[in-house]
């Protein structure tokens, strides 16, 4: 596994949009206030041309020109961190067009973003063998005041810190202060950190333990990589079948059927093949039945036939605050109680 130096004090951190831009409020006063964050932590920015623009179909621009600013932005030696300026709907057909053999063959770089950015985050990790962030993405770096989880992730990418813990509470979407009026608001942790734990014989339990190779992202994503040929999953979980996979899932518009199908799909594709365990985030919707049963109950359903322990409703997803998780290191994950805890290994 290749790991990407890590950020300097006075390192200049880039900007992309591959998938959405921040063209409209709130999103882009909240990028403006994190572009001045960043500036006044004394890093020189990059902003890639797409940044501000909202000129595509559900990404900032055409699919041709945010390839080439992703491609760009990443192999250029004129940043050396990468964020990403938002998730959204079609980055899908962004990829295709990324020139790979230009980013295979370029210093890697610890590129940051979530949910659609699940598309380059996990090619990275599993075509390239690149560890890369699933994190916040650079809009809430400009909320006011700054929440510990994207200090956390600042402190990461200084490689200042490599452990992080749970959060005290969480924000549903539908709480959010966030407007056109009041973009940079901060998260409201209305709702208690409620983990669950599940040991290896798939009943409840108060505490779980697993080390090995962390990869995952957004199963919405996921869904859409599966049997193309960007899907070299089984080839990654062999060539790491030592160390183990640990897979990290959470998931922004499926409901509990559409999860349950796909984990079934991920399962039968041989995805899951070494497991160690499973961690899973929140989903955005967290309220949603159906057949009576919740996300937690068709995910768990599944992924106990495999033995292995699970942690679900963590830190990260659609439902801020997020921890870092890092795709591609080793990772010794602990749930305990209330408590959760994530450790990362660079080898």
């Amino acid at each position: 596994m290749k790991y990407p130096r890590f950020l300097k004090k006075s390192g200049t951190v880039g900007f992309a949009a591959p998938s959405f831009g921040c063209n409209i409020e709130p999103y882009k006063s909240r990028f403006q206030n994190a572009v001045k964050r960043f500036t006044g932590l004394g890093h020189p920015v990059m902003l890639g041309p797409n940044c501000y623009l909202g000129e595509g179909v559900g990404i900032s621009n055409t699919p041709e020109l945010c390839a080439k600013e992703l491609t760009d932005m990443y192999c250029t030696r004129e940043n050396n961190v990468l964020l990403a300026c938002g998730g959204g709907e079609l980055m899908n057909e962004t990829i295709t067009l990324v020139d790979w053999e230009r980013i295979a063959k370029a210093e890697p770089k610890w590129y940051a973003g979530y949910s659609d950015n699940t598309n380059f985050t996990f090619l990275l990790t599993t075509l390239y063998d690149t560890a890369s962030l699933y994190s916040p993405n650079a809009p809430s770096f400009g909320m006011e005041p700054l929440h510990q989880s994207l200090t956390d992730e600042y402190r990461f990418l200084l490689g200042e810190q490599t452990e992080f813990r749970n959060y005290d509470g969480f924000e549903k979407i539908d709480e959010s202060l966030v407007t056109t009026e009041n973009p940079l608001a901060a998260i409201q942790p209305n709702h208690p950190f409620a983990p669950s734990f599940y040991g290896a014989d798939g009943k409840p339990c108060k505490s779980v333990k697993m080390k090995g190779r962390l990869v995952g992202g957004c199963l919405d994503v996921l869904n859409n990589l599966r049997g193309t040929g960007y899907d070299k999953v089984t080839e990654f979980c062999e060539k790491y079948r030592e160390d183990g996979i640990i897979w990290f899932l959470e998931s922004c518009e499926l409901n509990p059927m559409t999860v349950r199908r796909s984990l079934w799909a991920m399962k039968q594709t041989g995805w899951f093949r070494h497991v160690k365990g499973f961690l899973i985030g929140r989903p955005m919707l967290i309220d949603r039945e159906d057949y009576g049963l919740t996300q937690e109950q068709v995910a768990v359903s599944v992924l106990s036939e495999f033995g292995v322990p699970i942690a679900y409703g963590l830190d990260f997803g659609h439902l801020s605050p997020s921890m870092p998780m890092v795709c591609g290191a080793i990772a010794e994950a602990e749930g305990k109680g209330k408590t959760f805890r994530i450790r990362y290994e660079f080898i």
